[in-house]
Parts: structure tokens; sequence; C-alpha cells
């Protein structure tokens, strides 16, 4: 059986991180923090009350833009972000991780690391102001989904773009956006309306606008 140099394996690794560095931190830091709320539910370690704490500390509250008082002084602006790295169980983790790897490396592809992780960051921040902006929800909102709608907003706007200036039909694009209103309109059903579209649309729009700014590497 032949083995390969440790070393060759190492490179491999190495390269990997270089060429896909920050999907994998997220990926990362979204996977533990729910590996850890998991093994807290089933009380392998920790309490039954971090899962809890976790979303008092990190979701999105809607309340705290009004009246509401905060748990410490910073939480009505950091929760615009922290919110992106919790999840409400394993099933909705598996999805937008799935989701985030998929997108992620097309992502990386034409635009490289830092421009993803500025269209990422920003569809981030879009997503929480759609929220804040259209919803009037008084339980937290967690996930990375508003983050991934704008990584969905910002193909689809390159795509866009380059039919315009092709001067193609923008069939494709439209079909593309009918297919995400759908699914959001399938998943409010199924969900009994507990579903952050606000945060999808919002996410959606800043990531289409964030593409528009931050352009493909060969443009």
């Amino acid at each position: 059986m032949e083995k390969r140099p440790s070393h060759l394996c190492s490179a491999r690794v190495v390269n990997t991180f270089i060429a896909y560095g920050v999907v994998i931190i997220i990926f990362l830091i979204c996977t533990t923090t729910e590996l850890v709320l998991q093994g807290s539910d089933h009380a392998f370690w920790g309490s039954p009350r971090w899962r809890g704490l976790a979303y008092q500390y990190g979701g999105f509250w809607r309340g705290l833009l009004d009246n509401w008082q905060p748990n410490y002084v910073a939480q009505p602006v950091v929760m615009f972000a922290s919110y992106g790295f919790l999840h409400g169980g394993f099933l909705h983790l598996l999805v937008n991780m799935i989701t985030l790897i998929s997108f992620g490396r097309l992502m990386l592809e034409r635009v490289g690391q830092w421009r993803f992780a500025v269209i990422y960051a920003l569809s981030l921040l879009g997503g929480a102001a759609g929220f804040a902006a259209l919803s009037n929800a008084v339980q937290p909102m967690v996930g990375a989904s508003g983050a991934l709608f704008g990584l969905a907003g910002a193909l689809t706007g390159w795509e866009y773009t380059a039919r315009r200036l092709a001067h193609e039909g923008i069939g494709p694009v439209l079909r593309v956006i009918g297919l995400l209103v759908g699914l959001n309109i399938i998943m409010y059903w199924a969900m009994g309306g507990n579903l952050a579209w606000e945060t999808h649309l919002g996410g959606f729009l800043a990531g289409w606008a964030a593409g528009w700014w931050v352009r493909e590497r060969d443009v």
C-alpha cells in the first residue's frame, strides 16, 4: 500500500486553508458553537441553560432597537453580527453550512478571500438591517442565512450585469429570483410562519449591492 509523504499532506492542508480560509473559519465558528450548545442540550457538559443564554446575548432582538434593556451596553450593535453565528438546531446549521460551502467555493473562485469576506460581512449586516426594518417579532433571530442570501444576491447581480453587457436576456436572472421567492414562501408555510424572510431579503439586497461594489477579479 502506497503512503503519501506527510509533508505533501501538510502542504495540501495549508494550500486548502489559503484558498478557502475565510469559509473554513466561518464554518468552524458556526459548527463549534452549535456543537457546544447541542452538548449542553443533552447534558453532556455545561448546562441546558446555555442555549437560552447564547440567544439572549448573541441573538438579534428587535426590541433592543426600541426600549428594551440590553444585557450589556454594546449588545444593540454587536447583535447585528453575532446572530449570524448562532443557529436554531442541528438541521438549521446543516442546511446553512451546506449552502455556505456551495456558494463559498463559487465566490472565492471569482473574487478571492478578502472580497468574499467583505461581501459576506455586508450581507450579514444587511440581513440584520432587513429584519430590524421589517419585522415586529419579539423572539430572537439567529442563523447565517442572511449572509448566505447575500452571496446569492452577489452572484445573481453579477449574472445580471454580465447579461446586460452582452445584450442578452435577463430571463435566467428573473428565474433565480423567482426560485428564491418561491423557496421562502414554501419555507414560511412549512415552518408555520416562523421564518425570518426579512433577513433573507435584506441580505440578498445587501449582497447584490456589495457584489456591484466589490467587483469580480476579471472585471
